[in-house]
Order: C-alpha cells, then structure tokens, then sequence
C-alpha cells in the first residue's frame, strides 16, 4: 500500500485525497512515505495551524506536541503562507474538505497546485468525509482501504503492550498462534483505532488476553458495526437442522461447503457466488443466510438496504462503495441482504428519485460480477415483481431458488423443531395430525401457533396438548389464505424459472 501513495507522489501529482475517518492510520502511512522520499511533511488542521507530523503516529503513544510553523488559522491563512513560501515537501490538510466551498480558499487551492507541480510539493486532503465537488476534478483519489492481517496483529500487540505498562495490577495473555490467527481474523474490517479499542475492553475487563476472549471480540465488533456504516455482523447460531424442508438447498449448499478452501483453488474450482432466493414471506429464507454462514464456519454480514440512502448527493453511491470494500476486507464472508427488491424497487421503473436507484443497483451488479473476493452473497426477496431481470442472469448469483410453502413433511419438522425450543417433547404429540390441520402455514406462522398454544395452556394452568396446538390452528388466518391470488401468481411464475428448494 506505501508503494501506490509513494508512486503517485514520485509522479507528481500535485493534489492527493483521502478519504477516511482512521486519521492515525493515515498519517503514519504519509509519514512512511516521506521518510522512503527523503521529503519533509508538514501537516495543517484548524485547531493546531502548520505542524511536523508528530512522531506519535508512528507508534501510536502519546502526543508530544510538535513544532508549530504556524499559528492556528483560516485556511486561507495556510494556503497564502505556502504561496509565498514554497518548499519541497509533502503538506496534508486536515477536513479542508468543507473550506473549499469558500470562493477564495477555491482559487489559493488552484493556485497552489500550480506551484506545487513546479516546487515538487504534494498537497495532500485527509478528510473524513467526501471532497466537494469544487475541488473532487483537480485531486487524485486515493484509497488507504482497510488495515491488513499484519496491521491488526501489530494492533493487538500494541493495545496490549501499553496496557501492560501502564496497568496497576499484573495483565498477561497466552494467545496461540491460532487464537492470534482468530482473533486477527474476527477483527477484519475495523479501522486500526476500532480495533484496539475492542481489544482494550476485552483486556480490561479481566486483565487477560487469550483464546476464550473471541467471543467478546466479535460481540464487540458486532456493536461497532451496529453502529457504524451500513453493515451488520449477525450472530450465527444455527444448523441446517434447525430448518425444516428445503432439501434441495441444503444439497446444494453442502456441496459447496468447501468451496473457499485452499483445496478448491488448487483444483481450479470456482469459488460460488451465491443465491438469490425468492419466496413466500415466512418460510425461511433469511434464516438460511444464517445457516448458511454457521455451517461454513464464515461470519455473516447483513447489508441494510435503508441507511444506504442518505440526502446528499453522492453521499448514498459512497455508502454502498464503503459497504462493499468494508465487506472486502472482512472476507471470508456471508454478504446478506434481506428483501432485497426494497432497496432497488426503483431501478426497474421510472423513479422520482433522480436515477439514484438504477445508478446504486447499477454499482451493486457491476461489484457482483467482477470482484473476485471470497464473499458469498445471500439475497431474499418476496416480491418478484420489483426485481430487474439483469438480477437474476446467470453469473450474478450461482442459483435462483425457489422457497414454497412446507409440505406435510417439512410441516411436522418445523413443529417438532419449535417444540423442542420450548422444552417441550414432541414425542408426546400427534405430528401427523396437526400438521394435517396446518395445510398452508408457512414456518414463522407454525412458530407463532406454538407460541400462542403455550400461552393458551398456561392461562388454563394444564400442560401443552394437541387441543391447544389445533385450536390456534383454526383461529389462525395464514397469509396463503388472506393473499391467496399473489401467492398463486408467485408460485406460476416460479415454476420454470427457478430451482426449487424442496
């Protein structure tokens, strides 16, 4: 990664950008650089005017206050300085990202940059946020992307040697290579800063550092991407036999199951792409990106459709690209995106949204074909309708499948799966004969029967028997009743157009 910015500034380029919130990160990468080019550095922000880039980013200890060039200022009071005064050497501008809508820290820029091409000087934006589009045609974007596996294991060795030394009670750790190894793996797609942070709560909280702090790492990633950006990490606590039917499906995926392995690479095989999977509502769909990801041994990622939108231009396409690179990073990976026609409804039909839609679903299949990353993506959706047919081609997802009502047998499955959750026996109850009274339930809806009959038995104080189980039966309407028509126009439609997962 050095290489590309060292490059780029050996070229000359006289205006750099870079995007990103892990600012330490970033400094110490241009501090590498300036150090392999024998170049000074000299970095900007409003709060500490013209500095040396302090030396605590190289080793992330505490800020020694560097020597000041110039006083805390205007950014036009920087740019005028530099004017004057050009010197060969690489100047980073902290958030100069919003000052370049001021008409005159526009022009000093443009004027900088015509003495920064003659006096070898490398303007170089380290904002958080995108450039405006004032000045996104004159800069070069450049992208540091997500810390790398030796990055994050020089991370946890660094979080946990500076809380060693500065501890009052004795800290200490017995990590194996391979709990390193899964640790390092758990923490992909964090930023350096993101990650000692996680590592840090794990340490302190019992002064130990070791193979069965994992799950609380990825607890505590999972909490930071909650919050964070438009990737979730699901909890993955399931197995194909937690779902019943779908025997086609868990064939196909067990087939697969090895897919990504170093085995598979040497045998030339392709390593899958995914499925797009269509269906009645509540009959398991997204709880087999769940199984999915548990019985591969992969973590799960739910991409949410809602907070990629966002008001500004550009702001909404930028989500998607972070989303997908943060994705990247994680990989080995399961990418779920659940309902997926909600989030580009818009791209088959005319839109009052401006063609933000087509240009967003536009980005998704132009990544879906061409990366090359072992990521493999589950998308649902229920409504057939909304989703444009370039979706469903073969390249994009390996297989489209087919998720129908469950019959008698899948039917007596599922109640006997939901029965057991409940600590009940399903030996002591008569599957054929409640599954013949739940002709067209889906399985959220035989949940919710049994949830309801456990209720039921419990108001009358007498132990869960059939009569409460077929009671909830007929008072229940399901949705293959009350949508009868959509849910038979469904099933016509799929019949030749997709496998069945049955």
């Amino acid at each position: 990664m050095p290489k590309e910015l060292k490059l780029l500034i050996q070229v000359g380029h006289p205006l750099i950008f870079i995007e990103s919130s892990d600012e330490i990160r970033a400094l110490k990468l241009i501090s590498q650089v300036s150090e392999e080019l024998t170049r000074s550095n000299l970095c900007w922000s409003m709060t500490e005017g013209l500095t040396r880039i302090p030396d605590y980013v190289k080793d992330n200890r505490e800020l020694i206050r560097p020597d000041q060039v110039l006083p805390p200022g205007k950014a036009q009071d920087v740019l005028q300085h530099l004017i004057k005064n050009p010197q060969k050497g690489i100047y980073v501008f902290k958030d100069l990202g919003p000052h370049c809508k001021d008409a005159l820290v526009h022009r000093l820029m443009r004027d900088l940059m015509q003495i920064a091409s003659k006096e070898k000087m490398t303007l170089i934006m380290l904002d958080a946020l995108a450039v405006p589009d004032e000045i996104k045609r004159f800069a070069f974007r450049y992208e540091i992307g997500w810390p790398s596996v030796q990055e994050l294991e020089d991370v946890v060795r660094e979080t946990y040697q500076k809380i060693r030394e500065e501890s009052y009670v004795e800290v200490n750790s017995n990590l194996r290579r391979r709990d390193m190894d899964q640790l390092v793996q758990s923490l992909r797609g964090l930023s350096c800063c993101q990650a000692s942070r996680v590592v840090a709560s794990v340490i302190y909280d019992d002064h130990h550092l070791d193979g069965a702090d994992l799950p609380r790492i990825i607890e505590g990633k999972r909490q930071l991407l909650s919050s964070t950006g438009c990737l979730e990490s699901i909890a993955a606590d399931f197995s194909p036999d937690d779902i019943g039917g779908l025997t086609n499906l868990k064939t196909w995926l067990a087939q697969r199951r090895d897919g990504f392995s170093p085995k598979a690479v040497e045998d030339g095989l392709e390593s899958p792409r995914g499925v797009l999977m269509l269906g009645i509502p509540g009959c398991g769909k997204s709880l087999c990106a769940k199984v999915v990801a548990a019985d591969w041994g992969m973590p799960l990622l739910r991409l949410d459709p809602g907070v990629l939108y966002q008001k500004f231009i550009g702001e909404s396409e930028s989500q998607l690209r972070q989303a997908l690179r943060q994705a990247e990073a994680m990989a080995p990976v399961v990418l779920w995106i659940d309902e997926i026609e909600k989030a580009f409804a818009s791209a088959s039909a005319s839109s009052a949204d401006g063609g933000l839609s087509k240009r967003m679903f536009g980005s998704l299949l132009s990544w879906m074909q061409d990366h090359r990353h072992p990521i493999f993506l589950v998308a649902t959706a229920n409504d057939i309708s909304a989703l444009p047919p370039e979706l469903m081609r073969k390249g994009r997802f390996d297989e489209v499948f087919f998720v129908d009502l469950p019959d008698k047998e899948a039917r007596k499955h599922v109640l006997k799966i939901h029965l057991k959750r409940r600590k009940m026996n399903p030996k002591g109850f008569d599957l054929d004969q409640l599954a013949d009274h739940c002709e067209e339930f889906s399985g959220s809806e035989l949940e919710q029967v049994v949830i309801s009959a456990k209720f039921a038995a419990h108001q009358e104080n007498t132990p869960l028997a059939d009569k409460h189980l077929i009671q909830e039966m007929q008072n229940t309407r399901p949705l293959a009743m009350l949508s009868a028509e959509k849910v038979r126009h469904l099933r016509q439609w799929a019949v030749d157009r997709c496998v069945s997962a049955d």
